[in-house]
C-alpha cells in the first residue's frame, strides 16, 4: 500500500480529563473515501479537527506526509450577515489565484454565481462553494464535516457523486463525517463507527452486521442498511436526478439507480 497521507496513532483527546477521542488508530491513503459515523457527542468533529491540526492532542500522534495539502469543508458557512461578501471575494480570500478559483467553481457547478452574495446562496450552493474553496488548493486530502448539511435529498446524491469524481480526478484521499447512514452506504468505501473509541470499521456491506454497530444504532437501522444496495454506475445532475434517465424515472443503458429494501 502507498505511503499514508496521515497516520493516526493511538490518538486521545481529553476535555477536563474526560476522553472525547480515545486511543484511535487510523491511516488515510490516496484513493480512500472513509466516512465517520456515530451518535452525537461521539468525538467525530474533534477527531476531524485533530487531523486538521486545530485541536490539541492529549496523547498519541498524527504523522502527516511531507508537504501534505489538506482541503477542508466545514459543516456550513458562518459569516457575519451584515458583511458584504461576493462569491468571488470569498474564493480569493483562500489565497489562490483567480484562475484556480474560477476553475474550482466551474468544477463544482457554481461558476455562474461568482458575482452573487454568499448570503443569498441556497444550502446546496453554499456547500458547493465551500467544496470549491477546498478544491482550489489542489488537496492531497479532503476533510469534509457533514458535507450535505442543509442540502435537500436530491442534491445530496449529486454532491456525493461529485465527491467521488473529485477523488478520482485528484487521486486524493477523502475523510468525512456524515449522519445520513443510507447515503453513507452508497457513497463510501470504508465506514468507521466512532463512539469516543472506534467501535467497528469496515466496508458498508460488512459493518451493518457488526454487533457494535447494532448496539450503537439499533437493530432496525442495522437491518435496513443490511439490505440496502446501490448500483452506483451512473452520475447525478445538480438536482440529484440520474443522468440519462427519462421522465418516467427509468434510466438509459448508461446507468441505473437501484436501491433494494427487502
Amino acid at each position: 500500500m502507498s505511503e499514508a497521507l496521515a497516520a493516526i496513532e493511538n490518538l486521545t483527546v481529553r476535555f477536563d480529563d474526560r476522553p472525547v477521542v480515545d486511543r484511535v488508530n487510523l491511516s488515510l491513503h490516496r484513493g480512500d473515501i472513509i466516512t465517520i459515523i456515530g451518535p452525537n457527542g461521539a468525538g467525530k468533529t474533534t477527531l476531524i479537527k485533530a487531523i486538521l491540526g486545530i485541536q490539541a492532542v492529549t496523547d498519541g500522534r498524527i504523522v502527516r506526509a511531507k508537504n501534505l495539502v489538506i482541503g477542508y469543508v466545514p459543516q456550513d458557512l458562518r459569516l457575519e450577515s451584515t458583511l458584504p461578501l461576493s462569491v468571488k471575494r470569498f474564493m480569493l480570500l483562500s489565497g489562490q489565484p483567480l484562475a484556480e478559483c474560477h476553475s474550482a467553481l466551474a468544477r463544482t457547478g457554481v461558476s455562474h454565481l461568482i458575482e452573487a452574495s454568499v448570503h443569498h446562496l441556497s444550502g446546496g450552493e453554499q456547500q458547493r462553494l465551500l467544496l470549491a474553496r477546498a478544491l482550489a488548493r489542489k488537496p492531497d486530502l479532503l476533510v469534509l464535516d457533514e458535507p450535505a448539511q442543509g442540502v435537500d435529498i436530491n442534491g445530496q446524491a449529486a454532491l456525493y457523486d461529485l465527491i467521488r469524481q473529485l477523488r478520482d480526478e485528484l487521486n486524493c484521499g477523502v475523510i468525512m463525517i456524515s449522519h445520513d447512514l443510507h447515503l453513507v452506504m452508497a457513497a463510501t468505501d470504508k465506514v468507521i463507527c466512532l463512539n469516543q473509541h472506534i467501535c467497528c470499521s469496515g466496508s458498508p456491506a460488512d459493518i451493518s452486521h457488526d454487533p457494535a454497530f447494532i448496539e450503537t444504532f439499533g437493530r432496525p437501522v442495522a437491518e435496513s442498511l443490511a439490505v440496502y444496495h446501490h448500483n452506483h454506475n451512473h452520475s447525478h445532475d445538480l438536482h440529484g436526478n440520474v443522468v440519462g434517465a427519462d421522465h418516467s424515472g427509468s434510466t438509459s443503458d448508461h446507468g441505473e439507480c437501484h436501491h433494494e429494501h427487502h
